[in-house]
């Protein structure tokens, strides 16, 4: 009798246990980067489910990489809805492949259930530290000067159509009612090569992937993409200053299947957004040149819906498709 009374305590007792405490008996984890292993959103991804053990237990990262990110992020929303497969939304599974491929497995906003933002990294427009020194160009009023003295000599690169450094670009060329020739890239980094080789004249690049040339002198910074300065490069003002609304961030956060119980996203919110306000998360996130962005479920819903709005336009004007 005594045995069996145990048995039925602990019984009960589970069952008004906090979600995440049976979870973490129970299985771990799993969050799906879909981006190869390495990246900053990986990098990033591996730091907060290493920050999250204590009250989620083991979370295990899962890198499902390709068709932009398309693969990893559909695995994520054909996943059980029931808080133990969770992903990252980030600006091109989220807000521009949705109007760059013609086809896509899932439904940006119907298929998931938003968990919180994780972070921002700001984009900045460099030009080869050289070529500014010979055209004699120290601002973004500089560039957009001689662009408008030298029409159709200027050429920026990108990691390739439809990626947010072309964005950024055909935006800017917009915006400033200038030419410049596009040359895509494959990836980010053959981009930079081309620009720090002289092959193109500038680029938007990501800050944590161009901060180490800036450093080095052999990038110069003329302008930002957040809306205000970035507290990562101080003194380089945003093109925002110039011309109103610009802004081309790129983001990444995190998400769960669609249908997923309000009582999980919730649990995972408050233990995501308190491991990202962490002063160990921020310094690390700092290191990368990110920004932490946590904030509420419905905050990260709102703010993937009005950047699917704002690429829609510019991923239509860049001619970009991927069939």
């Amino acid at each position: 009798m005594k045995r069996r009374h145990l048995l039925a305590f602990s019984a009960s007792a589970s069952l008004a246990l906090p979600w995440f405490t049976v979870r973490a008996q129970a299985r771990p984890i799993r969050l799906i980067v879909p981006y190869a292993a390495g990246g900053p959103i990986d990098t990033t991804a591996r730091a907060l489910a290493e920050r999250v053990k204590d009250s989620l237990g083991l979370v295990v990262i899962e890198n499902r990489p390709g068709a932009g990110g398309n693969i990893g992020a559909d695995a994520v929303a054909k996943a059980t809805p029931d808080g133990f497969t969770i992903g990252i939304a980030a600006t091109a599974t989220h807000a521009v492949n949705p109007w760059l491929y013609s086809k896509m497995p899932y439904d940006a906003q119907r298929d998931f259930t938003p968990i919180t933002q994780m972070l921002r990294v700001p984009n900045v427009l460099v030009m080869n530290a050289q070529t500014a020194q010979r055209l004699n160009i120290h601002t973004l009023s500089d560039l957009v000067a001689y662009a408008k003295a030298n029409p159709a000599k200027l050429n920026y690169g990108s990691g390739g159509n439809g990626s947010a450094g072309h964005l950024a670009g055909e935006l800017f060329k917009q915006r400033a009612g200038i030419f410049a020739v596009h040359i895509p890239y494959n990836g980010g980094n053959p981009a930079q090569l081309a620009l720090l080789s002289g092959q193109v004249d500038f680029n938007f690049d990501n800050l944590a992937t161009a901060a180490p040339n800036i450093r080095a002198g052999k990038l110069k910074a003329l302008a930002v993409t957040t809306l205000a300065p970035s507290t990562a490069l101080p003194g380089i003002p945003p093109v925002a200053q110039t011309y109103a609304g610009f802004a081309i961030d790129t983001w990444w956060g995190l998400v769960a299947p669609a249908a997923t119980p309000r009582d999980t996203v919730t649990r995972l919110n408050q233990a995501f957004v308190t491991a990202l306000n962490s002063p160990e998360i921020r310094a690390r996130f700092a290191s990368l040149m990110a920004e932490p962005a946590p904030g509420s479920p419905e905050g990260f819903a709102a703010f993937i819906s009005n950047e699917l709005a704002k690429y829609q336009p510019l991923v239509k004007a860049s001619g970009a498709r991927v069939d």
